[in-house]
């Protein structure tokens, strides 16, 4: 990952900042951001300590116009954009209400921040990604979003929508060198996670215990692999002609 340039929206806390952590470590250039600026400047002082090269922009990716900010101050930082995940969500109401209670205002938002944003900022990346014929946009989803749970509502639903978007897109670029993927870190000792699930009472992975399947998907030794749902928790490296142990 030297020297390549990577994007993780939603990188203040928990996933977000263990994947700007690790990718940091690998030497990567980072642009990073977040709705609350104190937060991600912290993340920001964190990554420089570590010698990382890092532009964190304080913006709501959910609103096209923060899209473009966002995007076009990294292209102006560093040239280019080698990869781009789409991490940022949030989880609408806790308790989360059932369907039929659910506040139509929330519904519309979650969907908006979960659903719309990367497909927003897919949009704005692919053309340069296109011109140089090479690139990797992950998309993070969630066990809630292959299996529909009651009461995990409009998140699930959001979810659903990021991997048929994922699988959209995926077969759109197939001709090109362009790949984009999916990753279900599942359950993790995360703010969201306490939120959504207040009464655990099992033992979570952390975050950074995650890592290894973005790091693999940002990585050349990806190239040719399209389209693929991955389960990030016991993740095994696959080969480019066999997908068995993407999902």
């Amino acid at each position: 990952m030297k020297e390549k340039v990577v994007m993780i929206t939603g990188a203040s806390k928990g996933l977000g900042r263990a994947l700007a952590i690790a990718f940091a470590k690998e030497g990567a250039r980072l642009a990073i951001c977040a709705r609350t600026a104190a937060e991600i400047l912290k993340v920001k002082t964190e990554l420089e300590s570590l010698g990382g090269e890092v532009l964190a922009v304080s913006a709501d990716i959910s609103l096209q116009r923060d899209v473009e900010r966002f995007v076009a101050m990294t292209e102006e930082a560093y040239g280019r954009i080698h990869v781009l995940i789409n991490n940022a969500s949030m989880l609408g109401p806790s308790p989360m209400p059932l369907l039929l209670d659910y506040p139509a205002e929330d519904y519309a938002e979650v969907l908006r921040v979960n659903a719309v944003s990367p497909f927003l900022l897919s949009r704005r990346v692919l053309p340069g990604m296109l011109q140089r014929n090479e690139g990797s946009i992950i998309n993070v989803t969630s066990e809630a979003g292959h299996t529909g749970y009651a009461g995990w509502g409009a998140y699930g639903i959001s979810k659903f929508a990021v991997e048929g978007l994922t699988q959209t897109w995926a077969d759109e670029l197939s001709e090109t060198n362009i790949r984009i993927n999916m990753v279900d870190p599942g359950e993790m000792d995360t703010e969201m996670h306490a939120l959504a699930v207040p009464d655990c009472d099992y033992p979570l992975a952390k975050p950074e215990d995650v890592i290894d399947v973005f790091l693999y998907l940002a990585s050349e030794t990806s190239t040719g692999i399209n389209g693929q749902r991955f389960e990030a928790q016991g993740f095994k490296e696959v080969k480019k002609d066999d997908s068995s142990n993407c999902v």
